[in-house]
């Protein structure tokens, strides 16, 4: 048993999971958080979101007495911060998460205390962290002044993992972990190799920065190929899908799977980082983040002529009085998070259309807020598929496969994750 104690400021999708695992090693962690109807959820040995395994690993440190919620940070010998960065308008980035989390946890910094910062950052975060926090705390020394000799360990290891498989690529996964000294970088290394079964990479903080900004970039620019290639093949009669299954029978050719968008936490948001950063260099980040963004105007378009053709067909009826399913809101399949999910956004303008809007989404027990509406409502597969005029599948998530002859004889269909082929 160890008697090591972390603080992680942050319980959503990648906070919680981290203090978990950590937990589970036997390690005492408090997670904390604003929410304080999630701090009771957790207290209680549940979870509050939807991931697989969670649940089990969550209950089991609760029950064991190493895992316990609270609204307020307490000392400890580590403090990680998993709290979101999203961005503002005009993509630039909004970093009033990270710093309220980081003054926040300052009156409970001692000396020797490690600060991490596993949040997606623009290049630069890790040392406004070290700034906040001397801020806050003058009788300490920082990073940025006092180099290797301060009293307060600071570095960045950015999450890098796959909603859905969570649990298991925290474990797997390698780590990127950049100090602001080789000091900082080594003492946040031997915290991760408690847990990390792959390989701790110590770098600078502003490496391993841009590095995670990059991963997500790559991710982006190249979903924004497969995504203009479904906008040509639209305009060209082909079939995206089969044309990409063709093309990447080339030994040299990987062509990912279109969809409505991009949506998610990280390569919505991350590539703008860069963007804000280097404006004149990051020309071709910048160029997929306009298309990835403009696929979700694309669909909505596809929507609008399915229902301008409906009343064509029938001038009685009118926009009230058609009805569009809409498959998946999360922002990928088999998850219920919904964090920049173009599903979502599309659903909410159909309804804006003045349809009658059928939502379908298995992992979700209720819409949320922006679903709410006296044209929307929360159906079953069955259902949508029997009564709606136009089906728009926006999200592949694995209860649809089974209805796949049910989609593709629907009469007005907008399939944009290839579930019909």
């Amino acid at each position: 048993m160890s008697d090591q104690a972390i603080v992680v400021m942050g319980l959503g999708y990648v906070g919680l999971p981290t203090a978990a695992v950590f937990a589970s090693r036997r390690i005492r962690v408090l997670g904390v958080d604003i929410n304080q109807k999630a701090v009771d959820i957790i207290n209680q040995g549940n979870i509050h979101i939807v991931e697989p395994s969670l649940d089990i690993v969550v209950r089991a440190a609760v029950t064991e007495g190493y895992l316990r919620a609270s609204t307020r940070p307490e000392p400890a010998d580590a403090f990680l911060i998993a709290v979101p960065t999203p961005f503002k308008d005009g993509k630039v980035p909004d970093m009033a998460y990270v710093e309220a989390a980081t003054r926040a946890l300052a009156p409970a910094l001692t000396a020797g205390s490690l600060v991490v910062l596993e949040s997606t950052s623009p290049v630069g975060t890790t040392e406004l962290v070290s700034g906040w926090l001397a801020e806050e705390r003058p009788d300490l020394t920082f990073p940025h002044t006092n180099g290797e000799d301060s009293d307060i360990r600071i570095a960045h290891c950015p999450e890098r993992v796959l909603p859905g498989q969570v649990i298991r690529e925290l474990v797997e996964n390698d780590r990127v972990i950049g100090g602001m000294t080789p000091r900082c970088a080594e003492a946040a290394r031997k915290l991760y190799k408690q847990v990390v079964q792959g390989d701790c990479i110590t770098t600078t903080a502003r490496a391993a920065e841009m590095a995670k900004l990059t991963e997500n970039s790559f991710r982006d620019v190249n979903i924004a190929f497969a995504n203009e290639l479904s906008l040509i093949c639209d305009h060209l009669d082909i079939n995206v899908w089969e044309m990409i299954e063709l093309a990447n029978r080339h030994p040299r050719v990987n062509i990912l799977t279109p969809g409505p968008g991009v949506g998610g936490h990280c390569i919505a948001v991350d590539p703008w980082f860069i963007v804000d950063s280097a404006p004149e260099q990051a020309k071709l980040i910048k160029l997929a983040r306009e298309v990835n963004d403009f696929k979700p105007d694309w669909v909505l378009n596809k929507v609008r002529q399915a229902v301008d053709k409906l009343h064509a067909e029938d001038p009685a009826k009118t926009r009230r009085d058609i009805r569009v399913a809409c498959f998946g809101v999360a922002f990928k399949p088999n998850i219920d998070d919904l964090r920049e999910s173009p599903a979502l956004k599309i659903t909410r303008n159909i309804a804006d259309l003045g349809c009658q809007v059928l939502v379908v989404e298995p992992n979700a027990r209720e819409l949320p807020e922006s679903l709410i509406a006296d044209n929307i409502r929360h159906v079953s597969i069955d259902e949508a598929l029997q009564d709606a005029d136009v089906v728009c599948v926006l999200v592949r998530h694995s209860p649809f496969n089974e209805h796949r002859q049910r989609f593709a004889s629907a009469r007005h269909l907008i399939d944009t994750v290839g579930l019909t082929g």
